[in-house]
C-alpha cells in the first residue's frame, strides 16, 4: 500500500506556501501527510501552517539554514509515509494531482517520478513569460519538466516523487550549491531505480517574479551544469551547451552587422518566432512580447553561468565550493 508524504522546504515565503497548502486542501484524494521544513527563515511560516492544522495532516519543523536539499532530506527523515513527493513552496497543485499519481503508481509502479509545470491563468504576465522561456522548445529544447528528450527521465525537485527505499539507498539530496535535484536524479538512475514522467501530474509553478531574480536563477543553472559534469562524467549533453552557442552566435552576428545589417536577420527571425509562438500559446500579445525578453535572459543567463563555470572548474581547476562561494543561494 502506498502512503504518501508531501515534503515542502520553505525559505522566507509564507505567502506562497499559503497558496500551496490551500491547494492541497482541495485535493480529490486526501489520504496524505504534509511535512513543512522551515530552512532557517527570518520570516517564518509557522502561523500560516497553524491555519491548516485542522484541514490537513500537517507537521512543521524549523531548522538552521542548509539549503533546499538539506531541508528536503530533513523532511524525508521525519516523514511517516513510504512514498515522498517534493514540491517547491512556490507551486500550486491542481485538484486531481494526488489522485492521478496514486492511480499511476498502483498500475505502473515506478521508484521515482517527475511531472511538468505550467502557468496558471492568474499568473502575472512576467510569470507566464518566464514559464514559457523555461519550457519552450525554442529556449530549452523542451527537455525541462514536460518532455522526455534524454535517455532516461530526470525528475526535478519542484515536482518530484521517490519511494522511501530510493531515499534510504541514495541518502537523499547532496550538498551541491546548485543543481542538487539533477545530481539526485542522476544518482537515482545510477542506482538502477526506475524513473518515469507522469505528464498528467503537472503543477502550477510561479518561479521568479522579476527579471533580476530570473537571471540569477538561470545563471546558477548554467554554473550547475559544469558542476554536474565534474560529478557525473558523461552527463553533459550537446543540448546543455546550446545557450553558450546562442550567446556566442549573437555576439558574432552583432559584430558582423557593423559591416552589413543583413547579418541581423537570423536574430530578428528568432525574436519573431518566439513572439509568435508565445503569443499564440498564451493568447496574449503582452506575454508574447515579454517572452522575447525572458527568453534572452534565460539563454544569456544560463550561457554566462556555463561559460564562467567552465573557466573556473575546467580551465582553472578550482573545486566547487571555492569556485562559487559567493553564489551560495538560500
Amino acid at each position: 500500500m502506498i502512503a504518501i508524504s508531501i515534503i515542502i522546504p520553505v525559505y522566507n515565503r509564507p505567502d506562497e506556501i499559503k497558496e500551496l497548502l490551500e491547494s492541497l486542501t482541495k485535493q480529490s484524494l486526501r489520504d496524505f501527510e504534509v511535512v513543512v521544513v522551515e530552512d532557517g527563515s527570518t520570516t517564518k511560516c509557522n502561523d500560516v501552517v497553524d491555519l491548516y492544522k485542522n484541514k490537513l495532516n500537517i507537521q512543521y519543523f524549523y531548522q538552521d539554514n542548509t539549503g533546499p536539499g538539506g531541508a528536503r532530506n530533513q523532511g524525508a527523515s521525519l516523514a511517516k509515509g513510504n512514498y515522498f513527493i517534493f514540491f517547491d513552496s512556490d507551486c500550486v497543485i491542481p485538484e486531481k494531482y494526488i489522485e492521478i499519481v496514486s492511480n499511476y503508481l498502483q498500475i505502473n509502479y515506478t521508484d521515482a517520478f517527475g511531472g511538468p509545470d505550467r502557468a496558471d491563468n492568474n499568473f502575472t504576465p512576467i510569470q507566464k513569460a518566464i514559464n514559457y522561456s523555461m519550457t519552450s522548445f525554442f529556449t530549452t529544447g523542451g527537455i525541462r519538466g514536460g518532455n522526455k528528450k534524454l535517455d532516461k527521465f530526470h525528475p526535478r525537485s519542484f515536482n518530484m516523487g521517490i519511494s522511501k527505499e530510493v531515499y534510504e539507498i541514495t541518502k537523499g539530496f547532496s550538498t551541491m550549491r546548485f543543481g542538487e535535484d539533477i545530481d539526485f536524479s542522476l544518482r537515482i538512475i545510477k542506482s538502477d531505480f526506475k524513473t518515469a514522467l507522469i505528464k498528467e501530474a503537472f503543477v502550477y509553478h510561479k518561479r521568479r517574479t522579476n527579471f533580476r531574480q530570473f537571471y540569477k536563477q538561470v545563471f546558477n543553472s548554467g554554473i550547475a551544469r559544469i558542476n554536474l559534469h565534474k560529478r557525473h562524467p558523461g552527463s553533459l549533453k550537446l543540448v546543455h551547451a546550446l545557450p553558450f552557442a546562442f550567446v556566442a552566435g549573437c555576439f558574432i552576428l552583432l559584430i558582423l552587422s557593423i559591416l552589413n545589417l543583413l547579418f541581423l536577420i537570423p536574430l530578428l527571425f528568432y525574436i519573431f518566432v518566439v513572439f509568435i509562438d508565445s503569443t499564440l500559446k498564451n493568447n496574449n500579445i503582452k506575454v508574447g512580447t515579454l517572452s522575447v525578453v525572458t527568453s534572452f535572459i534565460q539563454l544569456f543567463g544560463y550561457g554566462f553561468g556555463f561559460i564562467k563555470s567552465f573557466w573556473v572548474r575546467i580551465v582553472l581547476k578550482k573545486d566547487e565550493f571555492h569556485a562559487f562561494k559567493q553564489n551560495f543561494y538560500k
